[in-house]
């Protein structure tokens, strides 16, 4: 598995997962190039023999209490591989590392996987958005995790793997 921060020449190749995961409600080409550009985003790419197969972003100010994953995609036939946790926990870990102290997403409520997904590394439900995602009438399911406790278990975790 090989993540590594976004570039703009990686916009293509975002783009393309970007249509074939979300068909009636991608991401302008030109949404995608201004957070690629933001200071206050982290964009990543996981990459097989050089080829984009998925990528997330987190924005969150230097500073800031709070951040916001923005999205997570990958191409169809590379889900299920155990790579979603791994990019959703390095986007956490740089939530981290701008100093959030915690992170809110929104997930389309009939996907499950990824909604499983979350409650497993922590998040919660907080709340709902009715009709959010259009042209489809899809509820958003909106979600928080403590950051704090979050970064806690996996700093525990990882000290009683090394012991």
């Amino acid at each position: 598995m090989t993540l590594r921060p976004a570039t703009p020449s990686d916009l293509d190749g975002i783009m393309a997962i970007e249509n074939r995961a979300f068909p009636t409600d991608a991401w302008s080409a030109e949404s995608m190039a201004s957070e690629l550009a933001s200071p206050h985003a982290r964009y990543l790419v996981d990459e097989v023999d050089g080829v984009t197969i998925g990528y997330g972003g987190v924005r969150a100010l230097q500073g800031g209490s709070d951040a916001d994953i923005q999205t997570i995609a990958f191409d169809a036939d590379r889900r299920g591989e155990g790579r979603g946790r791994a990019l959703l926990r390095a986007l956490l870990e740089a939530a981290v590392g701008r100093g959030a102290r915690e992170v809110f997403l929104e997930v389309r409520d009939d996907n499950p996987a990824a909604a499983g997904l979350y409650l497993s590394e922590g998040f919660e439900e907080i709340g709902r958005r009715p009709r959010y995602y259009q042209p489809d009438d899809v509820d958003a399911i909106v979600m928080r995790l403590d950051l704090r406790a979050w970064d806690a278990r996996r700093t525990a975790t990882s000290k009683e793997q090394t012991a």
